[in-house]
C-alpha cells in the first residue's frame, strides 16, 4: 500500500479532478468514502444536487473564515493530497475498508488526530478499484495549522500497519531518501508523447550519469547542456554564486514554458550541495592527461570495487556508506565503457542502485576517494579491455550482493531491495559475457605436463582450496589464464598465493572462476618493464584520454536523446 502525500493551493481544482471523468476516461463511480463528517459533506458522486463548487466551499469554509478573522490571506500551499494504493495483485477492498483505511492516515499524519473536534476537513474520493485520493484544507477549526512534520513517513509507517492487518502485499519501508515519484499527470504526458519514461526520471538518469563521469559542478552543467538539457542555475541574491539549479528536459513544456525540476526534486544527493561534497573543486587543466597503461584504469577499478567489501565489513557505517555511492558512480561508468551486448544489463544495474547508494546514514564521501576516481577515469577509458571488463563486473556483482546484506542489516528496506535488483542485472550480465569468454579460455587451455604442473603450484599455495579449485568446471580456463599470466612475467605459484589472500574463497561456490578474474586484472609485469625503461630513456607517453566534456557526451549521446 503506497501512500504519496503533496500539497497544492487549489482546492477547486483538485474537486473537479476526483469527480471528473479523469484525463483518459479512467474514473468509474468517483464518490466519497469517508469525511470528517459524512452527514455535511455533500457528494457529487451520489448526490445529484450537490457541486463541486459546493463541495469546494464546504471544505474551505474554515480556511476563509479563519483567515478573514485574523485579517491575513489564505495560506499558500493550503490543500493536503494524498493517493493511498494498493499494491499490484492485492485483493479488492470494500468502500468499508477503504474508509479506515482514510481514517487512520489522517489521524497518523495529524491532519485529523483521533477525537480532535478541531481537526482540518477532509474527504477521501475513490474513482478506482486500487486506489483513494484524501483531500484536506490544512487549517484547523482553532485558526491553527496541523502538526504534519514527516506525514509522508509517518503515512507509510501506518501503511505498513494496514498491510499487516488486512492481509495485502507487504512493501518496504522508507526512510525519507528515496525521490519523488512522477504525478499520475506526467506519466499520462509521457504517454501521449510516446516517451517510455517521464521527463522526471529521464532528468534523474540522465544527471547521476554525468554527475558520475565528471569532476566539477561546471562541467557537470556543461555535459548536461551538451545533451539538450536545459540548466538554471539559482543565484544567491547576497553571494551573487550559485545556491541550486534547475533542469528542463527537451521539449518538456507547458504553456509554451520549461517545466522545470530542482536537482533535489529529482532525487536528494542531486540537490547543489550534495553534488559539490562529491565533486572536487580541481580544474579539469591540472589533471593529468596521459597514463602510461590504458589497462591501468581497469585494474585501478576493480581493486577500489574489491577493497570497498573490506569497508562494509569495517563497522563504520559512514565510511561504507560513502563507499557505496561510489560504487553508484562506477556502476554508471561501466555502463558507459562497456559497448558489447550486455550493456543494457549494465545500465539497469546503474539504474536500480541509485536507490541503494543512500540512505538516512550520512555517507563520508572523503574517505571514497579512490574508488571514485578509479569509477570516473572508466567513463574516458578508450582501451579495449577485453577480460577485464567481465572481470570488472564479477567483482561489481559481488560488491552489489554484499551491499544488500550491508543494507539488510541496518534495516534499509528499500535500499537492499535496489541492490538485489542490481545484483541481479549485473549478474544476467557477466552471465552474458562471461560464458563465452570461459568458454574460449578452455578450449584453448595448455598441454597437460604444463596443466600438471599449474595443479602442483595450486596444491603447494593453497593447500585447503586446491580440491575444489580442481573439481570447478572452470579449472581449464584458469590454466589459459595461468599460462597467459607467466608469459607476462608472473610466478604461477606466487601468484595464486597473492590473489588468494585478497579476499576468503571460502563461500565462493567456483573458486576456479573467482582466481580466474582476479588474476586477469593483474598487471604484465614485463610491459610495465618495458614502459619504465621507455620512460628513463625519454620515449614520450602517448595520451588515451579526450576532452572529458567531450567524450561524455559523445558517450551519454549514443545512449539515445529523449526527443
Amino acid at each position: 500500500m503506497v501512500p504519496d502525500v503533496s500539497t497544492g493551493s487549489s482546492t477547486l481544482g483538485l474537486i473537479n479532478y476526483l469527480f471528473s471523468k479523469g484525463r483518459r476516461d479512467e474514473h468509474t463511480d468517483p464518490h466519497i468514502v469517508a469525511a470528517w463528517d459524512m452527514a455535511g459533506a455533500p457528494d457529487p458522486g451520489r448526490d445529484p444536487e450537490a457541486t463541486y463548487t459546493r463541495l469546494a466551499r464546504r471544505l474551505d469554509h474554515h480556511v476563509d473564515l479563519r483567515t478573514r478573522e485574523l485579517g491575513g490571506k489564505k495560506p499558500r500551499q493550503h490543500v493536503w493530497h494524498c493517493p493511498v494504493r494498493t499494491a499490484p495483485g492485492d485483493r479488492y477492498l470494500t468502500d468499508t475498508e477503504w474508509a479506515e483505511v482514510a481514517r487512520r492516515v489522517v489521524a497518523a499524519t495529524g491532519i485529523a488526530p483521533d477525537g480532535d473536534e478541531k481537526a482540518c476537513r477532509w474527504i477521501a474520493v475513490r474513482h478506482a478499484d486500487d486506489h483513494i485520493h484524501i483531500l484536506a484544507t490544512t487549517v484547523r477549526a482553532d485558526g491553527r495549522r496541523p502538526r504534519t512534520n514527516r506525514d509522508g513517513w509517518r503515512a507509510q509507517r501506518e501503511c505498513r500497519k494496514i498491510e499487516a492487518e488486512f492481509g495485502l502485499r507487504r512493501l518496504k519501508s522508507g526512510d525519507l531518501t528515496a525521490p519523488r515519484t512522477p504525478t499520475g499527470a506526467e506519466r499520462a504526458k509521457a504517454k501521449r508523447q510516446g516517451q517510455k519514461e517521464t521527463a522526471r526520471e529521464w532528468l534523474r538518469e540522465q544527471s547521476y550519469a554525468v554527475a558520475a563521469a565528471v569532476r566539477s559542478i561546471d562541467e557537470y552543467f556543461t555535459v548536461l547542456r551538451s545533451l539538450g538539457i536545459q540548466v538554471r542555475p539559482r543565484i544567491g541574491p547576497e553571494t551573487g554564486e550559485v545556491t541550486g539549479y534547475s533542469l528542463a528536459a527537451p521539449g518538456d513544456t507547458a504553456s509554451g514554458e520549461p517545466v522545470w525540476y530542482g536537482g533535489s526534486k529529482l532525487a536528494p544527493d542531486l540537490s547543489y550541495n550534495r553534488l559539490c561534497e562529491r565533486l572536487a573543486t580541481q580544474d579539469p587543466a591540472d589533471r593529468p592527461q596521459q597514463v602510461a597503461d590504458p589497462a591501468e584504469t581497469w585494474h585501478r577499478a576493480e581493486t577500489a570495487i574489491r577493497h570497498t567489501h573490506a569497508v562494509l565489513d569495517s563497522g563504520d557505517d559512514s565510511l561504507a556508506q560513502g563507499h557505496l555511492d561510489a560504487f553508484g558512480d562506477a556502476l554508471h561508468n561501466l555502463a558507459l565503457a562497456n559497448h558489447g551486448p550486455y550493456q543494457a544489463e549494465l545500465r539497469a544495474a546503474a539504474g536500480a542502485f541509485n536507490r541503494a547508494r543512500r540512505s538516512a546514514i550520512r555517507a563520508d564521501h572523503q574517505a571514497a576517494t579512490a574508488l571514485r576516481e578509479a569509477a570516473k577515469e572508466l567513463a574516458y577509458a578508450t582501451h579495449d579491455p577485453g577480460g577485464l571488463a567481465i572481470a570488472l563486473v564479477f567483482a561489481a556483482l559481488h560488491l552489489a550482493r554484499a551491499a544488500t546484506k550491508w543494507h539488510e542489516q541496518r534495516g534499509h528496506e528499500q535500499q537492499a531491495a535496489a541492490a538485489e535488483e542490481a545484483f541481479r542485472h549485473l549478474q544476467a550480465g557477466y552471465q552474458q559475457a562471461a560464458q563465452p569468454v570461459l568458454a574460449d579460455l578452455a578450449r584453448r587451455a595448455p598441454r597437460a605436463a604444463t596443466i600438471s604442473r599449474f595443479e602442483q603450484d595450486l596444491r603447494a599455495a593453497l593447500p585447503d582450496h586446491a580440491d575444489r579449485v580442481l573439481a570447478d568446471p572452470t579449472w581449464p580456463a584458469l590454466t589459459t589464464t595461468l599460462a597467459r599470466a607467466e608469459t607476462a612475467g608472473h610466478n604461477p605459484r606466487r601468484l595464486l598465493a597473492e590473489v588468494a589472500a585478497q579476499r576468503e574463497l571460502d563461500t565462493a561456490d567456483r573458486p576456479a572462476e573467482v582466481l580466474n578474474w582476479r588474476i586477469t586484472v593483474q598487471p604484465n609485469r614485463r610491459a610495465q618493464a618495458a614502459r619504465t625503461r621507455s620512460t628513463h630513456t625519454g620515449t614520450p607517453v602517448t595520451s588515451t584520454l579526450q576532452p572529458r566534456p567531450t567524450i561524455v557526451s559523445e558517450r551519454l549521446t549514443e545512449r539515445g536523446r529523449r526527443h
